[in-house]
């Protein structure tokens, strides 16, 4: 049977993440932080590349929900014999990462079985599995597992399969705690206590959100999603906390998203400044200062949580991948990419930090000030673009445009908050880049702008020239604009990057539509003043969201299904806002 990325749930202590099928099985979950290896890998392969099925013996019905504005996860089974609720959370980090999973008995009696098949190395190594006083201990290499739980344990084949029966008012605890293998074991971990203490943590978190408009619990599910994604210790914030989920079922786009893009991350932080979380915004800027210490003009696209630089880009070939989808990637080589937009959302930050209250950052705002002087060699030269293509470098007319905007911002934090720059200079920089776009972006047969200079194919990145003010709503070109890409770009009513069989990604075709993008339509129809299309397409984006409200980075409208690295930062920051937009 074929699973669906949507059948997912998604828990995270703010370092790492683990992904819950809805049967039960964590098939994916990374220690101790998103980018180190997999001791679940079951979503890239099976059970034997390690999971932890946690359930009714024969399954049974069931329904599942986060508690309000948390990844606290219950999930409630009904069986012929009872019920039993499940919960499954992970603390936000305090000695050592854990997933704590609770099964409380709500009615009658159910057997219910855990099946713990630990496999570290993406589903490689196969620890040593030992009993140590009350707990199990599976160790290999620099890794160890800790299980600890009141229920009997046992199995074979370096396989836990406890199974238990829980009647109502009964509660069974289990947590599995990672620990350096060469350290004493870590403290006993009090589930109850647990589950009160991050119940406590996401309830204060969610309680500072400041948006308080339509669609508000829509927004803060994703703003929680969001959290999630981000690396506490650093302020670092991940696009995906997985790898390799195609964007085509069978074939090779499948990419490692568990790094820090600036451009994500940026747009990360201008969505939790815009809803009061000011100190997630701070914690970001500070990682993007020592991240790109050193020299400015080796700064990179992307970065590890903790700043690393080198994200090597390798093919585990033991792993089938999920649905068949080869080959499975770590790391990413588009690390070494030039994607000239990249300074503009950042410098677009730092200018919306300064108008939110932040204060300023000596050093952030040196490290803009190279990268504008970069900027002015640069902007002429072709890149590899926000889409990170593979075939080589092309004119693109979103990176311009972005190149426009970094001007732009630079001249607003001058002029509005006396930072020292070359002001005249670059009002002459920013006013060539934008007759520039104008004259070599636009194709009055299509009376649109295109994706390249001097080119016929459209890009759904063209509706972001209004949202960042490069030009006004109301201009007879962003209107043509606007059209064309519904008219050409549209599949039921969403929207394809671009027409991928045009093979400029050098890669082959066939991926479904990118939701960030129909969120971008969104707000370019809410510019126009078109307030009931935008609502339409708002609502009918938020009905592709699974059942706990989680969105992928792609879908496919032919087969109804979620694609892509899962959760996704880019769609849920164009979910909250799109909704922000329709609010103002």
């Amino acid at each position: 049977m074929s699973r669906l990325v949507e059948d997912y749930a998604f828990l995270a202590d703010l370092e790492t993440a683990a992904l819950v099928h809805r049967h039960g099985s964590i098939d994916w979950c990374c220690f101790p932080r998103f980018d180190s290896d997999a001791c679940f890998a079951a979503l890239l392969g099976g059970p034997e590349h390690g999971r932890w099925r946690l359930g009714p013996v024969g399954r049974g019905e069931l329904t599942r929900r986060y508690r309000p504005g948390s990844l606290v996860l219950e999930t409630d089974w009904k069986t012929a014999d009872g019920r039993i609720r499940v919960t499954d959370f992970m603390p936000p980090r305090g000695e050592a990462p854990a997933i704590v999973r609770i099964v409380e008995g709500l009615a009658g009696h159910v057997v219910v079985e855990s099946r713990l098949v630990i496999r570290f190395g993406y589903g490689r190594v196969v620890p040593w599995v030992s009993q140590v006083e009350e707990a199990l201990v599976a160790t290999a290499g620099p890794d160890a597992l800790l299980m600890r739980t009141p229920a009997a344990t046992g199995g074979g084949n370096m396989t836990m399969f406890p199974t238990f029966e829980v009647r109502a008012g009964e509660r069974i605890p289990f947590t599995l705690t990672w620990f350096p293998s060469h350290s004493e074991q870590p403290s006993l971990v009090d589930p109850d206590e647990a589950l009160r203490e991050t119940e406590e943590f996401w309830s204060a978190w969610a309680s500072r959100c400041t948006y308080d408009g339509p669609y508000r619990d829509d927004v803060l599910q994703s703003l929680v999603v969001l959290k999630g994604l981000t690396y506490r210790p650093t302020g670092g914030i991940v696009a995906a906390p997985t790898t390799s989920l195609p964007v085509v079922l069978g074939g090779v786009r499948n990419w490692d998203y568990r790094y820090c893009w600036l451009r994500d991350a940026t747009l990360t932080l201008l969505v939790f400044l815009k809803t009061g979380y000011t100190e997630e915004a701070e914690a970001w800027r500070a990682w993007l200062v020592r991240a790109v210490a050193g020299d400015p003009d080796a700064a990179q696209i992307m970065y590890s949580v903790s700043g690393e630089r080198r994200l090597t880009e390798w093919e585990l070939d033991w792993l089938p991948g999920f649905e068949d989808s080869r080959p499975v990637r770590v790391g990413n080589a588009a690390a070494a990419q030039l994607q000239n937009d990249v300074v503009g959302e950042v410098t677009d930050a730092m200018y919306q930090a300064l108008k939110h209250g932040l204060p300023g950052l000596p050093a952030a705002w040196e490290f803009g000030r190279h990268q504008l002087e970069l900027l002015e060699r640069r902007w002429r030269e072709p890149d590899e673009g926000i889409w990170e293509v593979r075939g080589g470098r092309r004119h693109f007319t979103h990176s311009k445009v972005m190149a426009w905007v970094a001007f732009d911002r630079a001249i607003r934090l001058s002029e509005e908050f006396g930072r020292e720059a070359p002001i005249e200079r670059w009002r002459r920089m920013r006013d060539k880049i934008h007759s520039d776009v104008c004259r070599q972006a636009w194709c009055e047969a299509l009376g649109s702008f295109t994706q390249v200079y001097g080119g016929s194919e459209l890009d759904a990145n063209l509706l972001l020239m209004p949202l960042v003010g490069f030009l006004p709503p109301e201009d007879p070109r962003i209107r043509g604009t606007v059209a064309a890409v519904q008219r050409e770009l549209a599949w039921d009513g969403l929207l394809r990057r671009y027409r991928d069989e045009q093979a400029v990604d050098g890669l082959p075709s066939g991926e479904g539509v990118f939701l960030p993008c129909s969120f971008w339509l969104v707000e370019a129809l809410v510019l126009e003043g078109r307030d009931d299309e935008a609502t339409e397409l708002f609502e009918r984006l938020l009905s592709l969201r699974n059942d706990i409200g989680l969105l992928a980075e792609e879908y496919d409208p032919d087969a109804g299904r979620l694609l892509g690295n899962f959760p996704q930062a880019f769609s849920h920051i164009g979910l909250a806002n799109s909704a922000l937009c329709l609010a103002r």
